[in-house]
């Protein structure tokens, strides 16, 4: 298996702007050598009613290889369970994000589609991150580069 990434804790200033502790930050990890999502630990507990949404700082960042992108899920059985989903359907984090004015920081923001509240307590995986290999087409000549955060690509002038 290949390695090509590696996840981090954003700084402390990441963790104070987002009301975060350092100790409530667990790195993502896999559950089982067969797994093929890293699961992603809630830093602190939260609960949602029905039709509710909430958007987590999640603490972490990640390099990513280029050629690779980190595709975020919900965990599974809590998808199947409550029909969690992330509002953005898949979220796509890209090598380049690790460098971003908030240092990558990655937020997943979740909606309970379901008919029974969710409650997840703190230090429980919500959501699970595959890393994914991806091509470019051949007449690809695309040189910029990132500078702001999430939603920052389509602002730039093409």
């Amino acid at each position: 298996m290949k390695k090509v990434a590696k996840f981090y804790k954003v700084s402390e200033v990441q963790l104070n702007e987002n009301n975060l502790k350092e100790e409530d930050i667990l790195l993502p990890k896999r559950a089982t050598s067969g797994s093929a999502g890293y699961d992603f630990f809630a830093p602190f507990a939260f609960s949602l009613q029905r039709g509710e949404s909430i958007k987590i700082p999640t603490g972490i960042r990640v390099k990513i290889e280029e050629g690779w992108v980190l595709k975020i899920y919900p965990r599974s059985s809590l998808g199947f369970k409550y029909r969690l989903t992330l509002n953005n359907t898949v979220g796509i984090i890209d090598s380049d994000y690790f460098n971003a004015d908030n240092e990558g920081h990655i937020f997943i923001k979740l909606t309970n589609c379901g008919e029974k509240p969710l409650e997840v307590e703190k230090g429980k995986g919500f959501a699970q991150g595959i890393f994914i290999e991806y091509g470019i087409t051949e007449d690809d000549d695309c040189t910029s580069t990132r500078s702001g955060g999430f939603g920052s690509t389509d602002k730039k002038s093409f």
